[in-house]
């Protein structure tokens, strides 16, 4: 799944057949309550402390550009797990998988990769709007189909 910056589900997919399938409300839900987890799990991260001589003393005081706190990055039963990566522009990457599925971040950043090439390059995609690119979906099919 690819959720915008405003919480908004703008791609989802699924790659193996056989498993329960979510309906495209359920995914709507899943995605808006992760983006609300994500963002009060981000609040509760405290700024670094970090050297910042203030005008009224030469004490530590939080960054005015502090690296941005992160916020819920995985969440895993022993049935799935639900892995975040989040990118500077504040889009998130989902992927379920399996608890014992390795390699989920390098998987993470092709996607990653695969939307940076196929779909920001694309001269008709308007940001923060529903991803309908076949380029994308055949790049996905490929990566998937080398790694299963």
């Amino acid at each position: 799944m690819i959720v915008s910056k405003s919480g908004g589900l703008i791609y989802n997919r699924e790659f193996h057949t056989g498993l329960s399938k979510l309906t495209s409300n359920d995914y709507l839900i899943l995605a808006g309550s992760f983006h609300g987890m994500h963002a009060i799990t981000s609040q509760l991260s405290p700024a670094p402390r970090v050297p910042y001589i203030t005008p009224q003393n030469n004490m530590l005081a939080p960054s005015p550009f502090p690296n941005r706190p992160t916020g819920i990055e995985v969440m895993e039963s022993s049935h799935f797990r639900l892995q975040c990566f989040q990118t500077q522009t504040g889009t998130k990457f989902l992927l379920v998988t399996e608890p014992q599925q390795p390699n989920v971040d390098t998987m993470m950043k092709k996607v990653y990769e695969l939307y940076a090439d196929f779909v920001m390059k694309n001269p008709f995609y308007t940001v923060e709007m529903p991803i309908r690119c076949e380029k994308f979906d055949r790049g996905l099919d490929g990566f998937i189909k080398v790694r299963g």
